[in-house]
């Protein structure tokens, strides 16, 4: 039975069973995604399928230069990378109007709908980038088993993201098959995110201007501290504020036997920071990571070593505390480069900071997200003690006076995120869909 146009009880009743019959095609979207998984700002034909499903459903799509500050974005690859990129989406079928509108890695969707009555401006945001890593091929990997696995070399959907994206599919389709069955006052805007990962990609659409008239925000993530299928945390708190490194030393090569004294040895001064990195004091008001997660250095065994590059992190409890770290990189740094009479160029390519959520809107959601299909525990909140860049967005909704949450859907996981054998329980798709569908239909439903 439909539910009456004039009941939005009914209509409430009537969501779970709506997602039921929708599930089938969230979990086909959810394979194709981590099939052809796309990295940060190479997400072309992850983009170009959002784009295109959404506007064959009605709603008015954004990309390329509209959707992201160009100069805000951070860790952006090289140009060759990205064209390689390009080329694989042609191959895969995306069209050269989309790959043109995208081209230089302007990836990411944004997606509105104006119902017809004035009221509040409701954003969710749904992060569509994978991993680079390559997909564990054994049998007993359930994506390998039913014949999903990643297609691509060196990439696959080791966080989820691919789920988080078919949920934004779910509730854009279900928004456009019942418009004449609900009575919805506002807006409605989908943000796909590019580049979550490394927290590159935030910033960039938030300088755009897509949170600047937000009423609320709603974004979450698949398990991380959450396991259980039948649980919702409802606040994500404990952010770690983080910043990405990149450094890249040059010296001056040389014979290592003819002439090792004419050489400038970059692999040593890499080598030296990398220990030195590592023995950054801990801070006395919290918490603080560091981590030297990539070096590569040198062309060969005779080769006094020219140049040497690094990809560091560091994390801490408070953005002061993220900022000593920080501090102290650069400076290990430029006085290993100093002690090796090498040069070093130091890049930021990836940033996040803290954020809290909005305790109203928590109460308001552990009212609505009771009723979720199979949920029996609400958790009010749990420490992330991780870092992800939506809280750019969380802080410039709370900054302009909206209210905004990042929740976590519970699910058993196969192996832990950023893992070769990552997987989840798809059922979760279900339960994150009608989540966010009963979250807009309780703050946009309209009495008049």
């Amino acid at each position: 039975m439909q539910p009456s146009l004039s009941s939005q009880s009914s209509v409430m009743d009537w969501i779970g069973e709506t997602i039921s019959k929708m599930y089938s095609e969230i979990v086909s979207w959810r394979r194709d995604f981590h099939q052809y998984p796309e990295p940060g700002w190479c997400e072309y034909r992850t983009s170009a399928k959002i784009a295109n499903l959404l506007e064959s459903w009605g709603w008015k799509i954004f990309l390329g230069e509209e959707v992201t500050a160009r100069e805000a974005r951070m860790g952006v690859p090289s140009i060759e990378v990205l064209e390689r990129c390009e080329e694989r989406a042609r191959l895969e079928g995306v069209s050269e109007v989309c790959i043109e509108k995208m081209k230089g890695g302007q990836t990411g969707v944004i997606a509105e709908w104006k119902t017809k009555r004035e009221g509040p401006v409701f954003v969710f945001r749904f992060d569509i980038d994978s991993n680079e890593l390559k997909e564990n091929t054994s049998t007993d990997h359930i994506p390998v088993q039913i014949g999903f696995s990643s297609k691509h070399e060196d990439c696959m959907h080791a966080c989820g993201h691919d789920g988080h994206t078919a949920m934004g599919l779910a509730v854009a389709k279900w928004i456009s098959c019942n418009q004449n069955l609900i009575s919805l006052k506002g807006t409605i805007r989908l943000i796909f995110q590019p580049a979550e990962e490394g927290c590159r990609g935030a910033r960039a659409i938030v300088e755009k201007g897509w949170l600047d008239d937000a009423d609320y925000f709603l974004s979450g993530h698949i398990g991380f501290r959450s396991f259980d299928l039948e649980e919702i945390v409802l606040n994500t708190t404990g952010f770690l504020a983080t910043t990405k490194w990149d450094a890249t030393f040059t010296g001056q090569a040389a014979h290592a036997g003819g002439e090792p004294e004419q050489g400038k040895n970059a692999l040593l001064a890499a080598s030296t920071a990398a220990l030195n990195l590592h023995a950054i004091s801990r801070h006395s008001q919290g918490a603080s990571r560091v981590n030297v997660g990539k070096l590569i250095a040198g062309s060969g065994r005779n080769v006094i070593p020219s140049n040497a590059y690094m990809q560091i992190e560091t994390r801490g409890e408070t953005d002061e505390i993220n900022q000593y770290a920080s501090r102290e990189v650069k400076r290990i740094l430029e006085a290993s480069a100093m002690m090796y009479g090498v040069n070093v160029r130091i890049e930021k390519v990836g940033e996040a900071g803290q954020a809290a959520g909005s305790l109203e809107f928590r109460e308001l959601l552990a009212d609505i997200l009771k009723d979720v299909t199979g949920v029996t525990k609400l958790v009010p909140q749990t420490n992330l003690g991780a870092s992800e860049d939506v809280t750019f967005m969380l802080k410039e909704v709370e900054k302009k006076g909206g209210k905004g949450l990042y929740i976590l859907l519970g699910s058993p996981l196969r192996a832990m995120h950023h893992q070769s054998k990552f997987d989840f329980d798809e059922n979760v798709l279900h339960k994150g869909a009608e989540a966010y569908i009963r979250t807009l239909i309780k703050v946009l439903g309209s009495r008049d």
